[in-house]
């Protein structure tokens, strides 16, 4: 009986000792997933990866995967890599001619530097806090150096390259890239709006104006131009005409010469024209009456 008491407290020892190394198993198991989970620094497509260790950045992961940190002592922080926008608050800027202009704009820009935007700039908002200053500075600098109406025709993208032209490098410093600045809205602020596009139309008026007496001046003085011309064309043509006409009679008479150079061709050409001028008489019911010396007479005397 003491034989079996014995043996079932051997067996209650035992069976503690048994669930012990499975107990230390699972416990290292849960510290090695803890451990691993935060070693593991997962980076997606549109961000990059901050890995500090006490407040310093030791490393930048910018490409998108798996990468590792030691666990407990260093921690992660993200800062976006992809296109951002800013919506800078609408203001108001003068032009050179002293003429008020309201401008809405909005910035395209990215962090291409992560290192140096956390060093000087640290947080997002402090990062659009700087853009709107130095945009809002560049395009007050810009715009005061250009008169009202070149602000206007400029308004097709040439005055948004000459903002960023005058920006430059400024924000190389911050590791910011701008892409591009929009301006939204670009116009006269509403209280004296309709008093400048008045003065606007007027001057524009006066111009059309201009435009109009300085082209009927010059047409006045092309029609006449021209009509000079034409006269001293044409008169150059009749001379040449009847210059041409002269020679041409010269000729012709020279050939009929040459022809009838004989008092027996001299007679018949005299006849052939008698004939001619009788056949032209006698067209139609007519009569005609000749004088017994004149040629065409004769020519019937003869004729009978």
């Amino acid at each position: 009986m003491s034989g079996t008491v014995e043996n079932d407290n051997i067996e209650r020892i035992r069976q503690p000792r048994k669930k012990a190394p499975f107990i230390i198993i699972a416990i290292l198991a849960v510290i090695a997933i803890i451990v691993l989970s935060n070693s593991l620094v997962v980076t997606m497509e549109n961000e990059y990866t901050l890995v500090k260790q006490f407040g310093k950045i030791e490393k930048i992961v910018p490409e998108a995967g798996l990468s590792f940190k030691v666990p407990f002592i260093q921690t992660t922080d993200t800062l976006p890599n992809t296109l951002l926008i800013y919506d800078l608050t609408q203001s108001d800027v003068i032009t050179e001619d002293k003429k008020t202009m309201v401008v809405d704009s909005y910035v395209l820009w990215k962090i291409v530097d992560p290192l140096k935007f956390v060093q000087t700039l640290t947080l997002i908002p402090n990062a659009e806090s700087r853009i709107n200053t130095i945009v809002y500075n560049s395009m007050k600098n810009v715009i005061s150096s250009m008169e009202q109406q070149e602000v206007i025709t400029s308004r097709d993208g040439v005055l948004n390259e000459m903002i960023m032209n005058n920006i430059g490098s400024t924000m190389d410093q911050y590791g910011i890239k701008f892409i591009s600045i929009e301006t939204k809205h670009l116009d006269l602020p509403s209280d004296n709006k309709a008093a400048v596009y008045e003065r606007m139309i007027s001057e524009r008026n006066n111009i059309a104006a201009s435009y109009t007496a300085s082209g009927e001046s010059d047409a006045k003085k092309i029609r006449t131009e021209t009509d000079n011309e034409i006269v001293v064309s044409v008169s150059e043509a009749e001379a040449k005409a009847e210059k041409i006409i002269s020679e041409g009679e010269a000729e012709y008479m020279r050939i009929l010469s040459g022809a009838y150079n004989t008092a027996d061709r001299a007679d018949f050409y005299t006849f052939v024209r008698s004939l001619d001028a009788a056949k032209k008489s006698l067209k139609g019911d007519k009569t005609l009456i000749l004088d017994s010396k004149s040629p065409l007479a004769q020519i019937f005397n003869e004729a009978e």
